[in-house]
């Protein structure tokens, strides 16, 4: 039964990734910019995370602050109780004292290892940022290749003869046929009308010379 989970895990993960690989295929800047997106969400988990360290490191920062103080403040009570010679006050500040000092050693210690780690997790998500960026930039360049490769194939496709877009290219040399042979018939019937009108004036010019009186 195990085998066969196994089996059925493997072929669905086959499944997943050769369909990814069918989807990479035929729009890999669309599954660029899903990894991005979310390499995003990642960074903006991590944001978040950052963030509320700096908030646990700051409140040790105040409990050890208050700690310490009240530590001084049971030591200075003591101190007061044993000269007024209040036996069971004095007690008490003591044990408060120790209570005290032991708390803000405790809360010290925490304070400085929230502060490593709030130091290592600035300097991931930094690096985070930054490889985040560096893939932006990344898929600008991919992006701009893609675009040259398209119109660079789409330009063959319809400029080469036995193209796969040959249709456009042969509406193309049908329009300059058509544009020739429009150009040929304006051509003809300019020279046409210009020698009809030249024809004319000559014969009009002979006729009016044949009824012209001798001099």
């Amino acid at each position: 039964m195990k085998n066969l989970f196994a089996r059925i895990k493997h072929s669905i993960a086959a499944d997943f990734h050769d369909a990814l690989d069918k989807k990479e295929q035929k729009n890999p800047i669309a599954l660029l910019n899903q990894y991005l997106r979310e390499c995003e969400q990642e960074v903006e988990k991590v944001r978040t995370l950052v963030e509320r360290q700096y908030r646990l490191n700051e409140e040790f920062t105040r409990e050890y602050s208050h700690a310490h103080s009240m530590a001084e403040k049971r030591k200075h009570q003591a101190e007061v109780a044993l000269g007024a010679g209040e036996t069971k006050l004095y007690d008490f500040a003591l044990q408060e004292q120790a209570q005290y000092e032991e708390r803000a050693i405790r809360l010290q210690e925490s304070q400085q290892q929230a502060a490593r780690q709030l130091a290592e997790l600035e300097r991931r998500y930094e690096e985070m940022r930054h490889k985040l960026k560096d893939m932006y930039i990344k898929r600008m360049e991919l992006m701009g290749r893609e675009n040259v490769a398209r119109a660079q194939h789409r330009i063959s496709r319809v400029l080469e003869p036995g193209g796969q877009l040959e249709a456009p290219f042969t509406r193309f040399e049908e329009m300059e046929h058509y544009l020739d042979r429009i150009e040929r018939q304006v051509n003809l019937s300019y020279n046409h009308h210009t020698i009809d009108a030249r024809i004319a004036q000559l014969e009009k010019l002979a006729k009016k010379d044949e009824v012209s009186p001798i001099s």
